[in-house]
């Protein structure tokens, strides 16, 4: 079992993980083990998450998400199984946390009526600098 919050846990049938060969440095060995991890987490189905969480976990995780709605996480980044398996349920825990957090709502504010007279006066003010520089009439 994965805790995210007080509230919010996940279940191990959740979760599954499948552990394919990495790329990259390792010498004759990354060719042998099966060190990175895809972690595959079933969002959309998941009874311990709320609606409004899976919505924003479906717009945080962007193409992450599938079209069966489950988040996929790769980690190769360490040589060992083992971490890379913790680096992706801590990615998950993080990933699910953001989603957790609803966001502020916007408050539209007003421009003061001062305001825009200021304004106004300041493109008068401009304007008759910018008409004083018209040709000068030598007579």
């Amino acid at each position: 079992m994965l805790k995210i919050t007080d509230r919010i846990s996940i279940e191990d049938w959740e979760i599954t993980e499948q552990f394919i060969r990495a790329g990259g440095p390792g010498g004759q060995n990354v060719n042998k083990v099966s060190s990175a991890v895809e972690l595959r987490f079933e969002a959309e189905r998941s009874p311990n998450l709320p609606d409004p969480v899976k919505r924003r976990l479906r717009r945080i995780a962007g193409r992450r998400w599938t079209k069966e709605g489950a988040v996929v996480l790769q980690v190769s980044e360490e040589r060992s199984q083992a971490r890379n398996r913790e680096i992706a349920r801590e990615r998950l825990a993080e990933l699910i946390r953001k989603a957790t957090e609803t966001p502020k709502r916007r408050i539209p504010t007003k421009v003061s009526k001062n305001q825009k007279r200021k304004r106004v006066e300041a493109k008068k003010k401009r304007g008759e600098v910018k008409a004083l520089r018209g040709s000068v009439d030598l007579e």
